[in-house]
């Protein structure tokens, strides 16, 4: 398989204002992303918001990807949901051909114990045709995937690593510790990843850089091959746009963001609504800092 190492971006689904997916922004957006040197890209994670895009839909989106992508980088598909037989009816239904890996969200809302997340995934593994990547982000599932969990599953054939978003940088050093070198820890978390590859994960899965991709890369290149401080000096420049691009939820932020750079519209599907006109402001000012910022160096 390929290895996950550097950035891979969490692309958003571009919509027109009608709401239907644009998939000649879309287009554009991977060719932005990979030809300013993102490592893989990343279709159908939360960041595009895969909860309120159907079944075709997104069976369209891994098309059009695989199609601009043409074998340029990696692809990682994701498939995600609290009932596993589904999730396991759903890849099986799916078409894996130049898909690289599957990403898979720890199951929501039925707070499964840590014994029922483990089983989740194994059973997800020996189903999924390709290697898959757990994805731990609490904020949004309401469960914890445990260290102690993570470093079990790192024993389960054909999951290769996790994505880690929990914001618990003791506890992606404990997984990293406690696992073997071939199971990969990736940042979840935009203004954590540097720390967190100094700790020994292998890169990042990121929401700002589908806006910054050719900085983000360089960044977490630097980090990788530890030079430390470019990439806290690039990391800095990030601090007050990272957090506006949750405020009102994700991907509203960044979508208002590609807006401003012209790359696709802001619209979102409910129950997502848009930027305000205050986060909007914000997003513009941080928005002139970088791009300064990046003038200057």
């Amino acid at each position: 398989m390929h290895t996950f190492y550097g950035t891979g971006t969490a692309l958003i689904t571009p919509f027109k204002k009608d709401h239907s997916v644009d998939y000649d922004a879309f287009k554009n957006l991977i060719e932005f992303n990979i030809s300013s040197g993102v490592d893989y890209i990343v279709v159908n994670g939360t960041t595009a918001e895969s909860a309120t895009t159907s079944k075709e839909e997104k069976a369209k989106l891994l098309e059009v990807a695989l199609d601009v992508n043409n074998g340029r980088v990696p692809v990682m598909y994701g498939i995600g949901g609290n009932d596993t037989a589904e999730v396991i009816q759903r890849i099986g239904s799916a078409d894996f051909k130049g898909v690289d890996a599957l990403l898979s969200v720890c199951p929501y809302y039925n707070k499964p114990s840590q014994e029922g997340v483990f089983q989740h995934y194994k059973a997800i593994a020996e189903k999924c045709p390709v290697p898959v990547l757990a994805y731990n982000v609490p904020g949004r599932t309401g469960i914890n995937i445990s260290a102690k969990t993570s470093i079990r599953l790192s024993e389960v054939k054909n999951i290769f690593g996790i994505k880690e978003a929990s914001g618990d940088l003791v506890q992606a050093l404990e997984i990293i510790k406690n696992t073997p070198n071939e199971f990969l820890v990736i940042s979840g978390d935009d203004l954590l990843a540097v720390p967190t590859i100094s700790l020994g994960a292998v890169g990042a899965i990121s929401v700002l850089s589908n806006t910054y991709p050719a900085k983000f890369s360089e960044m977490i290149k630097a980090a990788i091959q530890s030079r430390f401080q470019q990439a806290t000096q690039i990391l800095a420049r990030f601090t007050e746009m990272n957090p506006l691009m949750y405020e009102e939820g994700n991907p509203v932020g960044v979508k208002s963001l590609l807006e401003l750079m012209g790359i696709c519209s802001s619209e979102v599907r409910l129950p997502l609504v848009k930027a305000s006109g205050e986060l909007i402001h914000k997003i513009e000012q941080a928005h002139v800092k970088i791009t300064r910022e990046y003038a200057n160096h």
